[in-house]
């Protein structure tokens, strides 16, 4: 199939990464074909784009031959799906190529196979910042209060630990409190560290700090934060957020903003 227009498809996970890209996709004038998944898309996002249809978590064959018959040469990954459903597959023979295939059941390596067997097919993935380059974290301070010394030493702490945990593939976030380790985010998510440290923490100068790999794939699994990554920082305690300048995507900018703002919470870039 040919249209003439540039088509994407998009594998379209949970929270608003899908549909900040779709928006900013459309203000390009691109053709979106969508592969969502039962219990983690949006249903509205069908309304937005120009072919829809549902999947299990693990059906990468029938998403690759879905592509291909609506015409998609180029796709991205959007949106995260919950660690539950990743003990919960229902694998078709491509997915089982692809666990079968890797050495380790970890991001990277599940992301590197599925990119591979994408490209056997003509498909490439497209970096998860394609439209969005605009919407990656800046360094310096970007919403809420300025830092304070002590703030600004525990980010740095923070950074230092972290970028060596996320190269063991641990975890891409840490919460710290004045130089004290509090909680490492593992296959639980960003979300519940933030719950676990914040407790720890007694909800008192505590710091989270997020970055990517050191050897990110900047096709898949790149750091998001959102509106919700704030209201989990405010329940917990939690008054800085710092975030890797250039490497993490900073959506629902406004909202964000807003939140920091009312809440108090230092947002900054480093790096």
């Amino acid at each position: 199939m040919s249209t003439g227009q540039r088509t994407i498809g998009v594998i379209a996970g949970s929270g608003i990464y899908p549909e900040t890209f779709i928006v900013a996709a459309r203000k390009r004038g691109v053709r979106l074909v969508v592969a969502a998944f039962k219990g983690e898309t949006k249903d509205n996002l069908a309304e937005q784009v120009d072919v829809f249809h549902w999947f299990r978590v693990g059906q990468l064959g029938g998403i690759i031959k879905f592509f291909k018959k609506h015409g998609v040469e180029e796709a991205i990954m959007v949106g995260q799906i919950a660690p539950r459903n990743l003990f919960d597959l229902w694998p078709d023979m491509r997915t089982l190529k692809v666990l079968h295939s890797v050495k380790r059941r970890n991001a990277e390596s599940l992301f590197g196979g599925i990119a591979a067997e994408f490209s056997k097919d003509g498909i490439e993935l497209l970096k998860a910042t394609t439209f969005l380059e605009n919407q990656l974290a800046t360094e310096g301070d970007i919403f809420g209060p300025k830092l304070s010394e002590r703030g600004r030493e525990d980010v740095a702490f923070g950074y230092s630990i972290v970028k060596q945990t996320s190269a063991l593939d641990i975890g891409q976030s840490i919460v710290v409190r004045h130089g004290t380790i509090l909680a490492v985010e593992a296959f639980e998510g960003t979300d519940a560290c933030i719950q676990r440290g914040g407790k720890l923490g007694n909800g008192k100068d505590v710091t989270l700090v997020k970055v990517s790999k050191p050897d990110q794939d900047m096709r898949f699994d790149v750091p998001v934060i959102g509106p919700r990554t704030i209201e989990s920082c405010c329940e917990a305690g939690v008054k800085t957020i710092a975030v890797e300048a250039g490497r993490t995507l900073i959506l629902g900018r406004d909202e964000v903003e807003k939140l920091c703002c009312e809440a108090k919470v230092s947002l900054v870039g480093v790096g």
